[in-house]
C-alpha cells in the first residue's frame, strides 16, 4: 500500500495537481454575516433562503452564490435598505 500511496504522490507532482479543498460549513455568525450581505438590498426570498441552504454544507459556495447574484443583479434595480 506504501508504493502505491508513494505512485500517486509522484504522479500527481509531475501533472502538478492541487490538492483537493474540503468543504466547509457556515457557522451560525457566517450564516449571518450572509444573510446581512444579502439583504442590504431587496432580493427575493427564495435566494436567501438557497444561500442559507447552500452554506450549511459549503461556506465559500454560498458566498460565491451571493457575489454572483448581487454581481448579476443591476444596480439600478436596487432598493437600499437603510436601518432606522
Amino acid at each position: 500500500m506504501t508504493d502505491t500511496t508513494m505512485l500517486d504522490n509522484r504522479i500527481n507532482k509531475q501533472i502538478n495537481f492541487e490538492p483537493l479543498e474540503a468543504t466547509v460549513a457556515a457557522t451560525e455568525e457566517e450564516s449571518i454575516i450572509l444573510a446581512e450581505k444579502l439583504t442590504h438590498v431587496a432580493i427575493p426570498l427564495q435566494v436567501l433562503l438557497q444561500a442559507l441552504n447552500i452554506a450549511k454544507y459549503d461556506k465559500a459556495a454560498a458566498f460565491c452564490y451571493a457575489d454572483k447574484y448581487l454581481k448579476n443583479t443591476r444596480k439600478s434595480k436596487w432598493v437600499i435598505i437603510k436601518a432606522a
